[in-house]
């Protein structure tokens, strides 16, 4: 391999904008049409062959250099319904269409955005080095990540028959810990998730008269509370479990005892035997507490979006990381998180090992200080976060060289050169 990563810098220098506008004007899952049409125009212009359209508005980029093996590289590019409170010069003031039909802000705040511009540098590197490197590299820009559905749709429109079968299949996904740094973990690396419409039933009436009602407020708050316990209570200190109720809905006017309540959950497990409890404990739960309520109604509990674990493979993994160490000065374990993530998908169907790090996007002086006074969890906004924004520099420069090592390591001609991106 040639000294790719000395130009780095100037590449990330020059995709600077293309960042901010595309953290300027996100879109919601599945309605990616802007975004994939400025991905597909920019790989065109670098020389990649470009296929569009694939599972709704996934982009695929086609690289063939000689013979050897097929790397393929995934980027998310879907947006979330959150207000950006950030400040930033180029925050979004979007708004998008919701699946239910209400207008609702939009902001890129879990990065995805950074995803995009990180694989467009490494495009640019891969086009522009081609004697650096000898096979195929593929090239996948996913859309409704966030929804769970978007590797699933881009696999079942024929992915694997329009372009290469990889190898192997790498990813990253940035995370507020110190821009520049890295984290791979081999093994069960992202939990998998479970979401749930939960509606529960009740008896609507006059406030004045509860006694001649059904309270689903009641109910749901007391639904709520109990849910708490499946994981405090009844999974193990060595296991994963995280059970969220993120959304609670009810009522029209605050003296009308309503008909009903909606509850939306996420599951977050690593291991089946421990989704398949919690899943039963939560349907044990709601049942009991609507019958101990005196519902008319039994409730209705419907799955919704679903994400396996990613597993990171152990040997696929040594190897990335290892080269994170010779050319990028490591790369941290952070034990698995219990984030969930579609990319495992691609590789499963694929038969390819599979191997997704995280890249840092905190500045890293605020983190410092963040650390030293204590104040991480409180201060350090976390992906989903209205105030969730990756610092542009250097984590685009340690995005952008992660991702040609990680892939040199299996299209490489020559062993590559300890060089240091700079960053600024």
């Amino acid at each position: 391999m040639t000294n790719v990563l000395k130009d780095v810098a100037e590449v990330a220098e020059e995709l600077s904008d293309v960042y901010r506008d595309l953290h300027q004007n996100p879109e919601l899952s599945g309605a990616e049409v802007r975004t994939a049409r400025i991905i597909a125009e920019l790989l065109t212009t670098m020389g990649w062959a470009v296929e569009s359209g694939i599972g709704g508005t996934g982009v695929v980029g086609i690289l063939r250099n000689g013979s050897g093996a097929t790397v393929m590289l995934r980027a998310d590019m879907d947006g979330l319904p959150v207000l950006e409170a950030t400040g930033l010069d180029y925050a979004s003031t979007a708004h998008g269409t919701s699946p239910s039909g209400a207008d609702v802000p939009v902001m890129h705040a879990c990065g995805h955005d950074m995803h995009v511009t990180c694989l467009l540098g490494a495009a640019r590197l891969f086009a522009t080095h081609r004697s650096a490197w000898s096979g195929t590299v593929v090239l996948v820009f996913q859309p409704a990540e966030e929804t769970g559905a978007g590797a699933r749709d881009m696999v079942a429109d024929g992915l694997f028959d329009r372009v290469p079968r990889p190898d192997v299949v790498l990813g990253q996904h940035v995370a507020p810990f110190p821009a520049g740094a890295l984290g791979v973990h081999a093994g069960p690396a992202f939990a998998g998730s479970d979401s749930f419409a939960v509606t529960l039933y009740g008896r609507s009436g006059h406030g004045s008269r509860p006694e001649t009602t059904v309270d689903p407020v009641v109910l749901a708050a007391a639904t709520i509370l109990r849910l708490q316990t499946l994981v405090s209570r009844e999974i193990g200190g060595n296991e994963t479990g995280v059970l969220t109720v993120g959304q609670v809905h009810s009522g029209t006017k605050n003296n009308i005892i309503a008909a009903d309540a909606t509850l939306g959950i996420s599951m977050r497990t690593a291991d089946p035997a421990v989704r398949k409890r919690l899943i039963a404990g939560m349907t044990r739960v709601i049942n009991a507490e609507a019958e101990a309520s005196g519902a008319p109604t039994p409730p209705q509990i419907n799955a919704e979006e679903y994400f396996p674990v990613v597993v990171n493979d152990t040997d696929a993994t040594a190897r990335v990381r290892a080269a994170f160490t010779s050319h990028l000065g490591g790369a941290v374990d952070p034990g698995a998180v219990t984030g969930s993530e579609d990319v495992g998908t691609f590789a499963t169907a694929a038969g390819a090992p599979l191997v997704y790090w995280l890249l840092g996007g905190t500045d890293p002086q605020t983190y410092a200080t963040a650390v030293q006074n204590g104040s991480v969890a409180a201060t350090i906004p976390s992906n989903h976060s209205p105030l969730f924004a990756p610092v542009i520099r250097p984590t685009l420069d340690a995005g952008i060289s992660a991702l040609v090592v990680a892939a040199l390591e299996w299209v490489g001609t020559t062993a590559a050169e300890s060089v240091q991106p700079t960053v600024r």
